[in-house]
């Protein structure tokens, strides 16, 4: 995929604008961009076939600063619009400037806030902080999505001390998943490996 030069000015300008830039930076590693193109590269192979809409409203579950929901209005998808919730505070205002371009077009916002508590009606809806919640809270999680949405989920099998719900392979994610499989794939990365499933209820 392309990134084009506006959105990565605006990449640039969040990371000088954090409190931490390094940690913001952090978002940037080798794996976490490739984990991110592997994402929507299979989405749009699977999207299509599934949801009949011109334009696909889409909630980040876990959407950290806000780089997935960029590269994704800059892919194929045709994305009307993005929440990106995350649970860490600080996150909200470097999303926003990520995302500055759909941020004053009213395309785009972060949401503070615990993805157990925050109810999604989008036509897609993306966690690839699976490993970062507990089994029950990932069940009450997926209780409160709506059975016609698309769900995007990944996780892996780097055991830091962050990650509490690890899958040590792509069918042990399936199971901890509890969804309808449409698509499921793993990613080679040199530290771990990233599983991914997308499905439905």
């Amino acid at each position: 995929m392309n990134i084009d030069t506006e959105h990565l000015h605006h990449w640039m300008q969040a990371i000088r604008q954090s409190n931490d830039p390094m940690r913001t930076m952090d978002a940037f590693w080798s794996g976490q961009l490739k984990s991110k193109e592997w994402l929507i590269d299979s989405l749009e192979l699977v999207v299509r076939p599934y949801i009949n809409k011109t334009k696909l409203s889409v909630d980040i579950h876990g959407g950290w600063v806000g780089v997935l929901a960029s590269m994704l209005f800059q892919s194929n998808l045709h994305i009307s619009s993005i929440r990106s919730i995350d649970i860490d505070h600080t996150c909200e205002s470097i999303a926003n400037t990520m995302n500055q371009l759909e941020y004053h077009s009213n395309r785009f916002r972060a949401v503070t806030g615990d993805m157990v508590n925050i109810r999604s009606d989008a036509d897609i809806v993306i966690n690839t902080s699976c490993e970062h919640i507990t089994q029950d809270q990932y069940d009450l999680w997926l209780s409160g999505l709506p059975h016609n949405s698309l769900i995007c989920l990944q996780s892996n099998n780097y055991d830091i001390k962050e990650h509490i719900r690890t899958a040590n392979s792509l069918e042990h994610f399936v199971q901890q998943s509890k969804i309808k499989v449409l698509y499921r794939g793993q990613l080679e990365l040199p530290l771990y490996t990233r599983y991914m499933i997308i499905g439905n209820q």
